[in-house]
């Protein structure tokens, strides 16, 4: 069977972006509901913008340490299909969110000098365990503040048997996504700022390019 590494545009805030980003065949787009982040959104502009999406298309909503009653009024306005969670919360807060609106959610891991494979073991154990709604981790790199960093972490952190269930984050671009896919081949990607052309707009050429990077990784690992 072919492999097939799923795509994530997250931080998009306007419909030719989205558009951009479902024609170069990304499988999932993300909307940030922190309003500290230059890419915020509001639910109803959220809205608007899933509105557009074709089927098969995810929208993913990220949140940033949001109460349960956030998460589902964001929810109740915008169609989401699946939960991204990037703040300081815990199993508990996870899944009290996640089954207030019945949706299931990504939990995103921030990798620091001092992590080691086991922490990541862990952790998806942690999770996996407390929450029916869990869908996997989001490795991302630890920096100060929260949201995307735009830095790269080590990957050989990342245990081999727990790679092909995770989404790769963290300072991902068209220069090494495809050997960070070759290296670790998770089962999706997600990337931000490095398909930007300023914070929140993003460049529909570096897309194309990221996108088409990834499927050069997969034609490899095939």
């Amino acid at each position: 069977m072919n492999h097939r590494t799923r795509i994530k545009i997250c931080g998009l805030t306007r419909e030719q972006d989205l558009a951009a980003a479902v024609a170069a065949g990304a499988d999932a787009i993300g909307f940030v509901f922190y309003a500290k982040s230059p890419r915020y959104v509001t639910p109803l502009r959220a809205a608007e913008l899933i509105a557009t999406l074709p089927p098969f298309v995810s929208a993913v909503g990220l949140f940033v340490n949001a109460t349960e009653e956030e998460v589902a009024s964001t929810v109740a306005v915008a169609p989401l299909s699946l939960l991204q969670f990037h703040g300081d919360e815990t199993v508990v807060n996870c899944n009290a969110a996640a089954a207030r609106v019945n949706r299931p959610f990504l939990r995103a891991m921030r990798i620091g000098s001092a992590t080691v494979a086991a922490d990541l073991i862990e952790y998806d154990f942690d999770y996996r365990s407390g929450s029916r709604l869990f869908a996997g981790l989001l490795l991302d790199t630890l920096v100060d503040g929260y949201g995307g960093s735009g830095k790269v972490f080590d990957w050989s952190l990342i245990p081999e048997e727990l790679a092909p269930q995770v989404v790769l984050s963290g300072g991902l671009s068209v220069q090494n996504v495809t050997d960070a896919v070759v290296r670790v081949r998770p089962f999706a990607v997600d990337i931000s700022s490095g398909v930007e052309q300023e914070k929140g707009i993003k460049d529909p050429a570096k897309i194309h390019a990221f996108i088409e990077a990834v499927r050069r990784a997969d034609a490899v690992i095939d």
